[in-house]
């Protein structure tokens, strides 16, 4: 059985794991947040790229991995060369599915949310240089949506007033063009560009239902899928489709730091086929 490492700052890449083990039932996943460090948008890049590294080699120690997902957006856009120096084994990181929106795109407008070091990296402008010149962005760089998503995850309840508040901007971008009688651009599609937020599509869902939500998850879990069955021979299974029926395999997850907000997330770790808990000794 072939073995991923998912690894994220906090639970965010959770949203990569549910569509990794939707395409791939039978992977076997450590899932690692670098809980001590969470969270990443707000760090140095030079740092960051050091403190991924460190991190991922001590997993690497402790687990026989066969590929590695980055399942961060902002380390994604730092940390993919030093970590291909280091392992053999391919590493797969997240990107804002910028492309798929200015495809889909009805008004030519598009939205980025993300968190404030993804929405300024050069990397994501290139992005928009390379597949949505055509398009209006509308960015927003939010860290306090990251934060929500780890509360709703531990069982709180979300407040839907401060959620609407951080995507004002997409909503008030329309209304303010319907004000001037201008022919309206409402973003019809907006990148999430954290894997924290799709975490979160049902809350921005009942807050801006007009908005088509657009992820990476599925892209992600179809390159890993290329990748094992390409490269890797010891990768002995199906690739199921969404209508088979399938026993999924359990999962361990792996954290930097305890503390008592990992108790609260044991329910739902386990909506996500995790079932065992673990630490690093890495303090930041």
């Amino acid at each position: 059985m072939a073995t991923a490492l998912i690894f994220d700052s906090g639970v965010g890449g959770l949203s990569i794991l549910q569509a990794v083990s939707r395409r791939l039932p039978q992977l076997s996943v450590v899932y690692a947040s670098d809980n001590a460090a969470f969270p990443y948008g707000t760090k140095d890049a030079d740092w960051l790229q050091q403190r991924v590294v460190e991190c991922v080699s001590a997993i690497s120690q402790r687990c026989t991995l066969d590929i590695i997902v980055i399942a961060c957006n902002t380390a994604s856009t730092i940390v993919l060369p030093s970590l291909r120096d280091c392992f053999e084994i391919p590493i797969v990181g997240v990107v804002p599915a910028i492309k798929t929106a200015a495809q889909e795109t009805k008004t030519g407008c598009i939205g980025l949310l993300a968190t404030p070091g993804t929405v300024t990296r050069h990397y994501t402008n290139q992005l928009i240089q390379d597949f949505a010149s055509h398009c209006q962005i509308i960015k927003i760089g939010s860290t306090e949506l990251v934060e929500l998503a780890e509360q709703k995850l531990r069982g709180e309840q979300i407040c839907l007033t401060k959620l609407k508040a951080v995507i004002q901007p997409l909503i008030l971008q329309a209304e303010t063009q319907q004000t001037q009688s201008l022919s309206p651009q409402q973003p019809d599609q907006v990148v999430l560009g954290c894997t924290h937020f799709p975490l979160l599509r049902q809350e921005l869902k009942q807050v801006a239902p007009d908005i088509n939500w657009v992820d990476s998850g599925i892209a992600i879990a179809n390159r890993v899928a290329s990748l094992l069955l390409t490269d890797n021979g010891a990768v002995n299974y199906s690739i199921n489709s969404e209508n088979q029926q399938y026993q999924a395999t359990s999962h361990t997850a792996l954290f930097t730091e305890a503390n008592q907000q990992i108790s609260r997330l044991i329910p739902a770790l386990k909506q996500f086929g995790i079932e065992q808990i673990d630490y690093l000794n890495l303090p930041v």
